[in-house]
């Protein structure tokens, strides 16, 4: 599970870079059109939802490497089984929340699948809205990974202490 986790990650990380580099480009030639006196209309819609798709991905990340919704205060103040036991009800909790996302996400994605970007008809805005399951997805996936490693720790403290 370990390995398939690094790789998953590694690819959303990739995918968060693209989309945070055509972000950038998006924002740099609409700079430069306006200075031109030209106007490119599909720059700020191609800038909003190449940023959304990067900012799902990079959160899915972070709660991988739990850097998002940590409460870490508590935490850091226990010890032994209880701090292990804290930890698993997060895990749970992280993947009751995330299954409610990804299904909600998916009566989206599938509700507004066919409508199209105002500047861009023969785009769909499916496309867009499936960054919520995808994330919710991976969002349960390293949060089921932390819960295994969390009760394999709880396993081991008990037979240890």
């Amino acid at each position: 599970m370990k390995r398939f986790v690094q790789a998953l990650e590694k690819i959303q990380i990739t995918f968060g870079v693209i989309f945070l580099s055509v972000f950038f480009l998006v924002i740099l030639l609409q700079i430069i059109t306006r200075y031109l006196g030209v106007s490119v209309l599909w720059t700020e819609e191609v800038a909003n939802y190449s940023f959304i798709w990067a900012m799902f991905m990079g959160a899915a990340v972070m709660v991988n490497r739990r850097e998002h919704f940590n409460f870490d205060f508590i935490i850091r103040k226990l010890t032994g089984k209880k701090k292990v036991s804290l930890n698993v009800f997060n895990d749970l909790v992280l993947i009751a929340f995330n299954v409610c996302i990804f299904f909600l996400g998916m009566i989206v994605v599938k509700e507004f699948w066919n409508y199209t970007w105002a500047t861009l008809p023969e785009m769909k805005m499916g496309y867009i809205w499936i960054a919520i399951p995808i994330m919710a997805g991976t969002m349960i996936i390293y949060s089921v990974s932390h819960l295994l490693d969390h009760i394999q720790s709880h396993k081991a403290k008990g037979v240890n202490g």
